[in-house]
């Protein structure tokens, strides 16, 4: 006799209402939430149309009585004496207007309450970012929360400041957008700031991660030619990334490529001023600021995006150090030691005092050989081009500009049409992405490293046995 016994796991009457209430507090929550939205944006609507009204009214009334008397401006005017120095009649010229300038205005900024949250991304060095959908219009967003320190008494930190001054200063197909800025429902609190940037699908190095073999050299031409775009367009405005790595350069499913994450960069001058040695995360940072460079300039851009050249070659980043010293090694083990020939002053720096460097040799290998041997299928002129944004001296590192017309892109394979790049599935998109263990970008307050007395006389030792050729090596037994 078959048992009649109810399933415990079964939905019974009691489920279903539970669920059905459910539904009707979910949507009578969504309908608060865009009636609240709707009114908002009322509020400001009128607010700014009376503004606009108070405006024109000040217009009519200058039009309609302006003063009788004013300083004389120009000569040629009929003049009258008196107590507090020579004056003209306005009434003597009634044609003449004034003329007025229309200027910005302060206004409140719009509320957060006007995007849905849909689903996080990734929390950053310098703030959470999430995909948001506008309630009015439908449009996908990402939503970046600012990061600040409630004990902090300064207030909102000059990196949030300085990363929306330059997000609304530029304007570059390459460089991501940002759409406006808007505020939690508690304005009291200030660390209810958010962004609102373009939706970009990808980022490169979730790509990388994923990619069962790399891009094809086609496409790393196009990636590296719109990110030398981005970046001279950076720097001729006087704008400093400080911390180009593939996790803050975002791709659309066009093949477009986005610079993205401005929490460290800031504007300089020519010379550039006394700044921080602490920017850039550590496997992108340039050798110059890991011994302790305080004046520095757009090198350090173009040495991470050497870097970056060399990751998109191997979807492996090329020099992952432990910390600042084992990074230095790694660096002087792929682009050779240095000497007053190749980097002069180098030894001035505070970081490189108490290096003990092997004296110079004239078998030492030079940074084109080891990248050769490296990075063996890339073309003389691939090599070239890593070997040059990856000098040690940041005087013989080519600017971006000269980057874009170098002869790497200009031979076979061409650089591939944006239109026919590939697409990937977007992990942005309702699903946690899945990371290996990176390091983060430095923060506000962190120490800067002292390296003390470090070794490097060894680091080439036995490599005078090999035998060196045109793109690989052989050690003789």
């Amino acid at each position: 006799m078959a048992s009649t016994a109810k399933s415990r796991w079964a939905d019974d009457e009691e489920d279903a209402t539970l669920e059905a209430q459910r539904k009707k507090e979910k949507e009578e929550k969504k309908r608060l939430k865009a009636e609240k939205a709707r009114k908002l944006e009322a509020e400001k609507q009128a607010s700014e149309a009376a503004a606009a009204q108070a405006q024109q009214s000040q217009l009519e009334q200058g039009a309609n009585g302006p003063p009788a008397k004013r300083r004389r401006v120009s000569p040629g005017r009929e003049l009258h004496g008196g107590d507090e120095g020579p004056e003209y009649d306005a009434t003597s010229n009634s044609n003449s207007k004034l003329l007025r300038f229309e200027g910005g205005a302060f206004g409140r900024c719009r509320s957060v309450e006007n995007y849905d949250k849909l689903n996080d991304i990734e929390e950053g060095a310098y703030g959470w970012v999430a995909r948001a959908k506008e309630i009015a219009t439908g449009k996908v967003v990402a939503l970046k929360r600012l990061k600040i320190d409630v004990k902090d008494r300064s207030g909102l930190p000059v990196t949030g400041l300085r990363e929306i001054q330059i997000l609304k200063d530029c304007n570059h197909r390459n460089v991501v957008k940002l759409q406006e800025v808007v505020v939690g429902e508690d304005t009291s609190r200030i660390e209810n700031i958010f962004l609102v940037l373009d939706f970009i699908e990808h980022d490169l190095k979730g790509i990388l991660e994923d990619m069962p073999e790399p891009f094809l050299q086609s496409e790393v031409k196009t990636l590296l030619l719109q990110l030398a775009s981005g970046v001279n367009y950076l720097h001729d405005n006087w704008i400093l990334h400080r911390d180009l790595k593939t996790s803050n350069l975002l791709l659309n499913n066009r093949g477009q490529l986005k610079i993205a994450d401005f929490g460290m960069a800031r504007y300089v001058g020519d010379p550039p001023p006394k700044l921080t040695q602490l920017v850039v995360t550590l496997w992108y940072r340039a050798p110059e600021l890991l011994l302790g460079a305080t004046r520095y300039d757009r090198a350090i851009d173009m040495w991470s995006i050497g870097c970056i050249f060399g990751e998109l070659l191997t979807r492996e980043p090329l020099l992952q150090g432990k910390n600042e010293v084992d990074q230095i090694t790694k660096i002087f083990e792929l682009c050779g030691l240095p000497s007053e020939d190749t980097w002069p002053g180098f030894k001035r720096l505070p970081n490189a005092r108490a290096l003990r460097l092997p004296t110079a040799s004239k078998n030492a290998p030079a940074t084109s050989f080891l990248i050769r041997s490296k990075f063996p299928l890339l073309t003389a002129s691939g090599v070239s081009l890593l070997a040059g944004l990856l000098s040690l001296n940041p005087g013989s590192r080519p600017t971006a500009k000269e980057m874009l017309e170098h002869e790497f892109f200009h031979q076979d394979p061409k650089p591939k049409q944006e239109a026919l790049f590939p697409t990937f599935p977007s992990k942005a998109g309702l699903e946690r992405r899945r990371r290996k263990q990176t390091p983060n970008a430095p923060e506000r307050g962190q120490q800067a490293a002292d390296f003390g007395a470090v070794d490097f006389s060894g680091i080439f030792s036995g490599r005078e046995k090999e035998e060196r050729g045109g793109g690989f090596s052989l050690r003789m037994i």
